[in-house]
């Protein structure tokens, strides 16, 4: 019985499941972003300088390009954004973010000093409120901001760390793991591409907060003792500042985040014509490359011509000009299209209708021909009568180049009622080609031979004994 009730439950949880799973599923496809296209029109790679990179579409969550996406990586201090979503999710509105303060001692600077960790000048029991340390954390990455929120959080650094890590399993970040809250050194902390975009989005999604904070370009902080003029922090972002050359008007956030051994780390979106874009790169170079020395010597206004190169940045300006120029909203399947019919058996008709649940789109490359999308349709065997329209008679799945796009549930468009004529008749027709009806017929044809067989076997028997009889008769006259 237990097993029995256990099993119920199993099935209902099953039942809830399918419920609640969206129409269609959807994979990666990955186009590599081009920069132009040559005179032939074919289209030219664009060149990144990032070890590994991830492009989103906000929207659809549909993943456009991954480079190396989900190789664990040391990503500095992006850790920041899991420690601020943390505080927000705790304390929810900025009002109550800026009526809640924290401070610490040593605690949180002992393992700073002379590291040549990012600071806000917070100073030892400096009492800051929680969205001062947000944003001293997503616009200038101060590491002691990170450890005064983990400490009054967390209980201590390591059980802040293991807050963390809980909520980075709960949101599946598969390939990830926190070592401190703000994550300027490396030792035990990675992430990939896949799994901060994965963040990002969950983020801007569920925190006006965070997203608001990180599109600034500069902040002041609220006065303190310490600090009676308040701190001014200016976004390291520079593709937010109108007057950097790396601006880039379009862009929304999120962090910046560099270290020796992380490279130049970026996560940013942007909203273009409509579309909301979301990369993420990691491990960009420091340094400027030796094929960029002398490049635009006679231009003082390129990046290419100035000491240092942010070269993610870089890569993300690229790569939206790429969304800008090259990807458009493509149709693939228009909604109440039907696609083919299907056999029902029993019915007062012997089809149904099928259309999809929903129609599909995204954005594709233009110099990509949507007709080398495949369309692969299932429909399940043996229907029968009654169909209800929207009953789920089917999938397509839609790929390209033997990678799965999308799998979008087939619906009925046809009532098909019950037939009792149609019904007796077809369980006739299915019993008269059945190997029930065929073994019946055999078993027959082997009982009338026998029938037959043995008839002939009495009748000879009692014509032989008839004979015989005669003849003993004949016998007896004589």
């Amino acid at each position: 019985m237990k097993l029995k009730h256990k099993m119920r439950r199993v099935m209902c949880f099953m039942l809830v499941l399918l419920m609640i799973l969206p129409t269609f599923t959807a994979s990666a496809v990955n186009f590599k972003p081009i920069a132009s296209l040559d005179e032939k029109g074919k289209p030219v790679e664009l060149k990144l300088r990032s070890k590994a990179c991830c492009i989103v579409d906000m929207e659809t969550g549909d993943s456009l390009y991954n480079l190396n996406s989900d190789k664990e990586l040391p990503i500095a201090t992006m850790n920041m954004l899991m420690t601020s979503l943390l505080i927000v999710e705790k304390y929810q509105d900025v009002q109550t973010l800026k009526g809640s303060f924290a401070s610490a001692g040593s605690e949180a600077y002992d393992e700073l000093y002379e590291r040549g960790t990012p600071t806000a000048d917070i100073q030892p029991n400096e009492k800051v409120n929680y969205y001062d340390l947000i944003c001293a954390m997503i616009l200038q990455s101060s590491c002691e901001a990170a450890n005064i929120a983990a400490i009054n959080m967390g209980g201590s650094l390591a059980g802040f760390t293991k807050m963390m890590n809980d909520r980075a399993k709960e949101l599946g970040m598969d390939h990830t793991k926190f070592s401190s809250a703000h994550g300027f050194f490396t030792s035990g902390n990675y992430s990939s591409c896949s799994d901060i975009a994965l963040l990002c989005r969950y983020i801007c999604e569920h925190s006006n907060v965070i997203k608001d904070i990180a599109a600034m370009s500069e902040y002041t902080m609220a006065k303190t003792t310490q600090h009676p003029q308040g701190t001014t922090l200016y976004n390291n972002n520079v593709m937010l500042n109108s007057a950097s050359l790396y601006y880039y008007s379009s862009a929304k956030g999120i962090k910046t985040a560099t270290t020796n051994e992380a490279g130049r780390c970026f996560a940013s979106w942007a909203n273009i014509e409509g579309t909301s874009y979301l990369v993420v790169t990691l491990g960009a170079p420091l340094e400027k490359l030796a094929e960029d020395e002398g490049r635009d010597a006679d231009d003082p206004e390129s990046v290419y011509n100035q000491d240092y190169i942010y070269y993610s940045l870089i890569d993300h300006i690229n790569i939206y000009n790429w969304c800008k120029y090259y990807l458009t909203q493509s149709d693939f399947l228009v909604p109440e299209s039907e696609v083919r019919d299907v056999k029902v058996m029993y019915g007062d008709k012997d089809y149904a209708n099928l259309r999809a649940k929903t129609g599909y789109s995204r954005m594709w490359p233009s110099y990509v021909k949507t007709e080398d999308v495949k369309r692969e349709i299932t429909v399940k065997e043996n229907i029968v009568a009654p169909v209800e329209v929207g009953d789920v008679l089917g999938v397509m799945n839609l790929t390209f180049d033997g990678e799965l796009i999308a799998t979008l549930d087939l619906i009925s468009t046809t009532k098909v009622n019950r037939s009792g004529f149609s019904s007796k008749f077809e369980i006739a027709k299915s019993y008269f080609s059945s190997k029930v009806f065929f073994r019946t017929l055999i078993l027959i044809i082997v009982l009338i031979a026998l029938y037959t067989v043995i008839h002939i076997i009495r009748v000879n028997r009692r014509y032989l004994k008839k004979n015989t009889k005669t003849e003993d008769d004949n016998d007896n006259q004589l």
